[in-house]
């Protein structure tokens, strides 16, 4: 039976309505408040728009400007592993930059080593997000990349900035941008500051190798070396690397039918038999001329970006988990090669097969085999990713439709992984222990770095991001 409306919950319902009523009339007849709200879409007032009303359109060309220097030569692109590095910095302070707008989401503050305190907010004032990150990205990217020795760049970099910033001018109040601008900036510089801590700018005394059996940069191997000391570097996230180890290579042996010899000899057997997909495949991932030190999974991501059209606030957290679980794999993947210090395969081939003239389809990398940079990378870039966007996501890669190779087409950013460890074995370069391992490494690198660090407030899935669009 139903029981009769009390009259104190009469009176409440009265009241409700009253002021309902009242809200409904100032709305529209109140010219007070009608001001007030014109005031407050031009940003006079905070509390407006959140991170996910804007486009991802200033970090996208952002990206984009960062990838065309990557892209050069060399000679004139210094960087190397500097590449990944870099861009997992510039995802930091995009996110920093904009997280503010993002009530769901808080600072990385306390989660990274040595991560500086960020600015605050203004209470009640309102921030134009794109603007925030605009002068963020265009801080960090300026002085990363003063050294390139190509002035148009520099020229290019202002010319962005610039042109964007005219264009969000026109969208918000002088207050409100300059606030934004002011703010975007502030945060960048103290992410940029924490980055000169990293160990990356060491000074260190010359690296000299141990003797043959164990690597050395004695011909047939490259007489450089790169990153000796790169895995001195100080990791980004507390416990990334916690049981991502995998057992050691082979040892060393002559004997045939041992499992050293037999991991050389079947580099040596895929030579004799390459067909010409596999030969394409390989050098598809020479990356030379193009990317280096994995900076080629940098031009995938923003392949992805572009296709996918997100809004600023899912960019800005793609690019922080992608960014960081990459640059953390390298460091780990350069520690275990300078300890480990495993050779190449040509020596071996040569000097123990017996093929005195065989020479690898692609050429040796001036630093040690174990494990595999590429594939390291490779397993990171596709660890996080599919956290982003499942595990069964289909993309085609266009990266060297300049060089008229044809585009490759995957479904999932696993078989993106396994193809590169194979293109590292096609090539001659590379074990085939040393690229599955390698790009297990990296992956469980990845899922650590996405399993401790949390970007949603609360105990909600930060993988589940994509999926709240």
């Amino acid at each position: 039976m139903r029981q009769s409306i009390s009259i104190a919950s009469f009176f409440k319902l009265l009241l409700f309505s009253a002021v309902l009523s009242s809200c409904q009339k100032k709305t529209t007849d109140d010219p007070t408040f009608a001001k007030e709200l014109e005031s407050s879409s031009m940003g006079a007032h905070g509390h407006l728009k959140q991170t996910k009303s804007f486009s991802a359109e200033a970090a996208m060309k952002w990206h984009d400007m960062q990838v065309r220097i990557l892209r050069l030569p060399p000679g004139v692109n210094p960087y190397g592993l500097n590449g990944v590095r870099n861009f997992a910095y510039c995802g930091i302070a995009l996110y920093e930059a904009v997280v503010p707008g993002m009530p769901d989401y808080h600072s990385l503050e306390g989660q990274l080593n040595g991560f500086p305190a960020m600015p605050s907010t203004e209470p009640g004032k309102a921030y134009h997000w794109p603007t925030c990150a605009n002068a963020a990205l265009a801080y960090m990217n300026k002085h990363f990349y003063n050294a390139t020795n190509t002035p148009a760049y520099q020229a290019s970099m202002d010319s962005l900035e610039n042109a964007l910033n005219t264009a969000y001018q026109a969208q918000v109040n002088a207050e409100t941008f300059q606030r934004s601008k002011d703010f975007g900036k502030a945060v960048a510089e103290l992410v940029f500051t924490w980055s000169t801590t990293d160990g990356s700018l060491t000074v260190y005394p010359p690296y000299v190798p141990p003797a043959y059996p164990l690597w050395n940069n004695i011909a047939p191997n490259p007489s450089g070396i790169v990153g000796p000391y790169w895995g001195n570097n100080r990791p980004f996230v507390p416990g990334s690397t916690t049981g991502t180890a995998s057992p050691l290579p082979p040892p060393y042996s002559e004997v045939p039918g041992s499992p050293y010899y037999n991991m050389i000899k079947e580099v040596y057997d895929i030579s004799q038999t390459l067909t010409p997909a596999q030969q394409a495949t390989a050098l598809y991932f020479l990356d030379d001329p193009g990317f280096k030190s994995g900076t080629h999974y940098l031009s995938i991501f923003g392949e992805i970006m572009h296709k996918e059209n997100p809004k600023l606030d899912f960019f800005a957290v793609a690019q922080a988990k992608t960014g960081i679980s990459m640059a953390e794999s390298m460091i780990n993947c350069w520690k275990i090669k300078y300890t480990v210090l495993q050779d190449r395969p040509t020596k071996y081939i040569r000097n123990v097969l017996g093929h005195t003239t065989w020479t690898s389809f692609i050429p040796l990398h001036p630093h040690p085999e174990y494990p595999s940079g590429h594939t390291s990378n490779a397993g990171a870039f596709a660890g996080a990713m599919a956290r982003l966007f499942g595990s069964h996501y289909h993309f085609t890669i266009h990266t060297y439709d300049n060089l008229g190779m044809t585009p490759r087409s995957y479904s999932s950013f696993k078989e993106l992984s396994d193809d590169v460890g194979r293109a590292r074995v096609y090539g001659g370069i590379h074990y085939t222990y040393s690229c599955v391992e390698g790009a297990k490494q990296g992956e469980r690198i990845a899922n650590n770095v996405l399993n401790i660090l949390r970007f949603r407030k609360g105990w909600g899935r930060d993988d589940l991001f994509c999926r709240d669009r």
